[in-house]
């Protein structure tokens, strides 16, 4: 049987494609080339799929919900909230898992930000 290898690509429909890709380069430091591509660090990637009435992607509109592993969640949430990043104010802790934290970027996706444990 054939199998996905990793990640391909995640898509998103914005309003201001140029301003959107901005905010996560600036914000997020993701660093994507000019075609989008860019070279994640090796680690873990999860695929989960989640109830339909789930209230953990934020908004209900919201069908998928992009999740970015980070070494330190607290230096990251602090930098977003420096640049005045919609940042929940709560955090979770998972034993074994590690911890998590959300921004909503400009579009108004919820982002959430994985420290692994």
């Amino acid at each position: 049987m054939e199998r996905v290898l990793g990640i391909g690509g995640y898509f998103v429909r914005a309003a201001d494609p140029a301003a959107l890709g901005a905010w996560y380069r600036d914000c997020l430091g993701l660093g994507a080339d000019e075609h989008g591509l860019w070279q994640p660090e090796p680690g873990p990637t999860v695929f989960a799929p989640f109830d339909a009435d789930t209230g953990y992607f934020g908004s209900r509109s919201q069908q998928t919900m992009l999740n970015f592993r980070v070494r330190d969640l607290d230096a990251m949430l602090a930098q977003l909230r420096e640049k005045g990043a919609d940042v929940a104010e709560e955090t979770q802790d998972l034993d074994g898992v590690g911890r998590f934290g959300w921004v909503t970027d400009p579009e108004g996706n919820r982002v959430e930000l994985w420290q692994p444990a």
